[in-house]
């Protein structure tokens, strides 16, 4: 196992044969680190932390903190993060509460860059993007697929959907929807339309993407309130299921949904 001599590891860890571990890295207790992870000097897995196999931290996260909730009292609780995930420098992810889920989740496939937050309670799907300095506060749900552009902050307790789109710099305090591009802060955010490029270069195919850009139409530009036009899709026979799944996120939104 190639650890640095200026790394410490707790020996209540269980770490893979082939994990890298460089210098000045600390790993505190009941951490398990899959096959293959890499972590860059200066990395800080505070402890109570699985990671998957192939997971690349680079130099001075700090993962597995405690969390910020003014609630905790130091109450047992973890981080689970899946395979193939990329942690650029200065991210930080925090575990869980025992009041919420008692553990953050992060998924597989995602791509997590310089100085971004997970907070406490966190679940992030697969293949999800965070751009620089992105933000998640507590509770906060992220779909498969989804991005979150720089410097955007997402409000505890909403719900970013499957491959949603949020651009940079937003401030998001209802939920965000699937596969449709979300800009702008606070009261003052809108969406623009499906995100038909992003979907695109996700291998969605012509049929889909029409299928949720008629939903699209319905749904936002016909002048319809939320529950008529919800009736008038369904009215149109079996949706698609990227158009039943949008359907679904807004029946169950409890924060609403920016529009």
């Amino acid at each position: 196992m190639p650890i640095h001599p200026t790394a410490i590891v707790d020996p209540s860890c269980d770490i893979a044969p082939d994990v890298h571990i460089g210098p000045y890295c600390v790993i505190g207790p009941r951490t398990r680190l899959g096959a293959g992870c890499v972590l860059d000097a200066h990395v800080v897995i505070h402890g109570h932390s699985i990671v998957g196999e192939r997971c690349r931290f680079y130099s001075h996260c700090s993962v597995g903190a405690d969390p910020q909730d003014l609630k905790y009292r130091g109450e047992e609780t973890f981080l689970r993060i899946g395979d193939n995930n990329v942690f650029r420098e200065f991210v930080s992810l925090h575990r869980g509460t025992q009041g919420g889920n008692g553990a953050t989740v992060i998924g597989s496939g995602n791509f997590i860059m310089a100085y971004s937050h997970v907070a406490h309670d966190c679940v992030v799907g697969d293949g999800v993007i965070m751009a620089n300095a992105a933000t998640l506060a507590g509770h906060v749900t992220v779909g498969d697929g989804a991005t979150v552009g720089a410097f955007s902050a997402v409000h505890q307790f909403c719900r970013v959907g499957p491959h949603a789109f949020i651009g940079g710099f937003s401030v998001i305090t209802r939920d965000a929807l699937p596969y449709i591009k979300t800009v702008g802060q606070r009261n003052h955010a809108r969406i623009y339309g499906i995100n038909t490029l992003g979907l695109e270069r996700k291998g969605f195919s012509a049929e889909t993407i029409g299928e949720l850009k008629r939903a699209y139409r319905v749904c936002f530009r016909s002048r319809l309130n939320t529950g008529d036009a919800l009736a008038r899709l369904r009215e149109q026979g079996p949706p698609a299921p990227e158009v039943a799944l949008l359907v679904a996120f807004i029946e169950s939104s409890e924060r609403g949904f920016i529009r």
